[in-house]
């Protein structure tokens, strides 16, 4: 017997055995159902409460791979940097960020089992003490002029913080202006801030004001008013949501201090904890809106299509029972779904109701032709169980292609999906036809086939079409070049999101933003070598140490700092007066007006800036109390925080915070070089360029712009992969199954057209192949594939599709799966829509290849010849 005839007898065992179970299953539906609905209680139970999702997308890619080794060396180097929440605190002005995160810091200390450790380097006290060694010399001698001129009305509002003490203050400056101008300070900008906010007040906005911007100048750079708080929280890992207890009370405390930008001041949240929960929750809402409207997209498409409200219950219990076996299957494998495999059940719903529509078709039109319940279950297992038993082989191996492939998210998807396809097949043969026995069908005897497409041609017809098909492939082929991956995982995740949305506002400023590589040296002196050598390169903006956290000239820096406490510290002692009155306050103001108006007199700034000052302070109805507060609320803090910079001690690497040096120099001694990109790193050609540069001088650095080059490349390197296995091994099944050269070109050649007008579909709408959406290739051979097979072997077996329910079924099993496709779509994670989107086009592509090209090259290439006609 040759191999092929011992297949063919395999294949006919199968079929026979196929019909004999459905027949035995029949015989015992009750028994069956029963089953089932245990099976489907226990398994749905076990899911419930054994559910969890992995989150961290660094664990997408194999472990094994060289970067991320690298990577996971990093973090346990400094565990402290991973599973962060990075509170973000903008304030209108430096004053109130900084008054915000001292209160929020002290709460957070409060509860330290709620919000773990917490790293706050503006508020320590050393920097605060030392915190003038850290500016140039040039600006601190500036500085240093600036507060030498303005020494005796710093030591007026030192004594007096009060509107009368400011108004005080004022009025002095303004007669000596008045006197002699140019010996005077300028203070024309102060006067300017002063009235616009006693004008936000009389409209009824909230302002303050900056004494820092008017002590130190005013920072117009990114983040000058922002403080950044990093916490990591203790997070309970059998939660779905590890850092859901942590965020909440940081809301609640949020709207408790009013951080909502009412008062000045805005929270928000991102870092790792905080985007992995946001994330989840946005694919979570996505997925669970695909899911409802996968299934009544569905079920409305299996009423339409069936036409019998009996057989479309049975398809859809059967569907949900699958599911719920689906679903515990992939606990009991995995332990844990990730952000891709959370998909697996609207693949299913979409996948697994065409077993279910091809099964019940076939029945109906078995019963149509006049055959009993009985009879007509067996001509649909034996007519369509080797079909959809070869269907279901050939979309498991489209998922299975990826388990060999470093891309563990997608090859966790492939597992829970390849074995949800032979799930889906022993439940559409065994639970469908128990229930079908026990709801028999109402089927009129009519020809209830009504085939929606007819997949014979005319030869003149059939030659246009293959024609146009092959133009439109060359033409998609020639597309192929431009295809493009979007490597940056962040264009993955949600933008709407508050997280995500921070996040890309940190990165506006470069010493916030997360494209910074890292390198760890053995010890400080090879640091500093190392990172000296990558400072030269151009592609390198910054390479630092915590030897560069160490200021330089320090004794000259000290001796600018010494001179200007000499003068202005008697100004900065002793203890201030009690708090005004409402009449000392009032008195105060009549006695600056004049003098407001005496320089309004004059010409110039500061004339205009007094006038404005003057009517500003002349409203009726002026709050006096409120004034002060809007006013002079920050300024005993900023006195006295420089008080103590006056103070400043020199200090070497040894002096540093712990919690500082902690991030920097490794338990073991290791020191962590960090370098900064001088181009924007979401660039693809600047990213290769400065990962090249910093690898030319280490082959051991990591960090984001390393993680996401090297991430890219090893999904390339898998859909390469799982393209080719799938694509090889279904060949391979199609040639042993249908044994003929046509039969497996003609099921192919359908398909190869629809991969490259996909291809160039994504080219065309500008929607690049990314981490999500790669799957769809090898997917759509192991998916695509199933049309073909129904209607190669059922014109096979009959000499024609037409007039059957084959194309019926293709097309409605192609709905079907569209539907549920398409509704991934619609989610609002950027990452889940672009894989509905593509498989949506995907399915949509081979569906019309099936039905019309597929038909012009049967018509043109007919059974038993040898080649196509001219």
């Amino acid at each position: 017997m040759t191999a092929f005839a011992a297949l063919d007898h395999l294949a006919q065992r199968t079929r026979a055995g196929m019909v004999r179970w459905v027949e035995g299953v029949a015989r015992r539906a009750a028994l069956v159902v029963l089953a089932a609905l245990v099976l489907t209680g226990a398994a749905g139970w076990h899911f419930a409460t054994h559910l969890a999702i992995n989150t961290d997308t660094t664990d997408m890619l194999s472990a094994d791979l060289p970067f991320r080794q690298l990577s996971r060396a990093m973090s346990a180097a400094f565990p402290q940097l991973s599973d962060n929440i990075l509170v973000v605190l903008d304030g209108a002005t430096p004053d109130l960020a900084d008054a915000a995160a001292a209160d929020l810091t002290a709460r957070l200390k409060a509860r330290p089992d709620l919000f773990g450790s917490l790293f706050d380097p503006a508020g320590d006290p050393f920097f605060r003490h030392n915190g003038l060694l850290f500016l140039d010399i040039a600006d601190l001698e500036d500085l240093g002029d600036r507060l030498a001129r303005a020494q005796p009305y710093v030591g007026a509002l030192w004594h007096d913080p009060s509107l009368r003490g400011l108004f005080a203050m004022l009025g002095l400056a303004a007669e000596h202006l008045h006197d002699d101008a140019a010996a005077g300070l300028d203070i024309a900008p102060m006067l300017d801030r002063l009235a616009a906010v006693a004008e936000d007040q009389a409209a009824g906005r909230f302002s303050r004001l900056s004494w820092r911007d008017l002590m130190m100048g005013r920072d117009d750079s990114p983040g000058a008013n922002r403080r950044l708080l990093l916490i990591q929280p203790a997070l309970d890992f059998g939660s779905l949501q590890p850092a859901e207890a942590a965020i909440d009370a940081l809301r609640d405390l949020a709207k408790e201090m009013h951080l909502d930008g009412s008062q000045g001041v805005t929270l928000r949240l991102t870092g790792s904890a905080a985007l992995a929960q946001e994330e989840l929750a946005s694919v979570q809402t996505g997925l669970g809106l695909a899911g409802v409207l996968s299934l009544v997209l569905v079920v409305g498409l299996l009423f339409w299509g069936l036409r019998s409200p009996r057989l479309a219950v049975g398809v859809i219990v059967t569907l949900v029972m699958g599911l719920v076996w689906t679903a515990d299957f992939a606990i009991l494998a995995l332990g844990t779904l990730n952000l891709i495999s959370v998909a697996f059940a609207v693949l299913f719903i979409g996948l697994s109701v065409d077993f279910g529509i091809h099964f019940a078709l076939r029945y109906r039109e078995a019963r149509a032709t006049g055959l009993d319940h009985h009879a007509a279950l067996a001509v649909a297992a034996g007519g369509t169980g080797g079909a959809l038993t070869l269907s279901a082989v050939a979309a498991a191996i489209g998922f299975y292609a990826f388990l060999p492939t470093d891309y563990v998210g997608l090859a966790e998807l492939g597992l829970i999906a390849g074995t949800g396809m032979f799930i889906a097949l022993i439940a559409n043969l065994t639970v469908l036809p128990a229930l079908m026995t026990l709801m028999p069908p109402r089927v009129a005897h009519e020809a209830a086939h009504g085939a929606a497409v007819r997949p014979e041609h005319r030869p003149a017809r059939a030659r246009l079409v293959a024609w146009t098909a092959l133009a439109l492939g060359l033409g998609a082929a020639a597309l192929l070049p431009r295809a493009n991956f979007d490597f940056d995982p962040l264009n993955l995740k949600d933008p709407e999101t508050e997280s995500v949305a921070t996040l890309f506002d940190l990165m506006a400023d470069p010493r916030t933003g997360p494209y910074s590589a890292e390198v760890l040296a053995p010890d400080l002196p090879a640091a500093r070598a190392l990172a000296a050598r990558l400072d030269a390169l151009d592609a390198v903006d910054d390479a630092r140490t915590v030897a560069d956290m160490v200021p330089g000239e320090q004794d000259d820096k000290l001796d600018v700092i010494g001179e200007t406490a000499l003068f202005l510290a008697p100004a900065l002692s002793g203890t201030p007066q009690a708090p005004p009155t409402e009449a000392q306050r009032r008195a105060a103001l009549d006695a600056l007006l004049p003098r407001l108006d005496a320089l309004a007199a004059g010409e110039g700034d500061l004339a205009k800036a007094a006038a404005r000052l003057g009517r500003a302070l002349s409203a009726p109805g002026l709050d006096l109390a409120d004034l002060e507060t809007r006013l002079l609320a920050a300024l005993p803090a900023q006195l006295d925080g420089l008080r103590q910079a006056l103070n400043a001690r020199s200090f070497d690497l040894e002096d540093l915070p712990e919690s500082l040096r902690a991030r920097e120099v490794a338990a073991d001694g290791r020191v962590k070089v960090t370098i900064d990109p001088k181009e924007d790193l979401r660039d693809r050609a600047a990213l290769e360029r400065f990962v090249t540069a910093v690898r030319g001088v280490t082959d051991q650095a990591t960090g984001a712009p390393i993680i996401i080059l090297e991430a890219g490349d090893a999904v390339v390197r898998a859909f390469l992969e799982a393209a080719a296995l799938a694509v090889a091994v279904i060949a391979v099944l199609l040639v042993l199954v249908l044994r003929r050269g046509r039969d497996v070109l003609l099921v192919f050649a359908p398909l190869v057209l629809a991969a490259l007008l996909t291809v160039a579909a994504t080219v065309l709408l500008d929607q690049p192949f990314n981490f999500a959406n790669v799957i769809v290739l090898p997917l759509l051979f192991g998916l695509g594939v199933a049309g073909g097979i129904h209607i190669v072997t059922r014109a096979a077996r009959d000499g024609t599709a037409r007039g059957t329910s084959t194309p019926r079924a293709v097309v409605f099993s192609a709905l079907t799966t569209m539907g549920s496709f398409g509704s991934i779509a619609l989610s609002g994670h950027p990452g889940t829509a672009s894989m509905g989107v593509l498989l949506t086009l995907a399915v949509t592509l081979t569906l019309a290849c099936t039905l019309i090209v597929l038909p012009a090259l049967m018509a043109l290439w007919p059974a038993g010849e040898g080649g196509l006609p001219p």
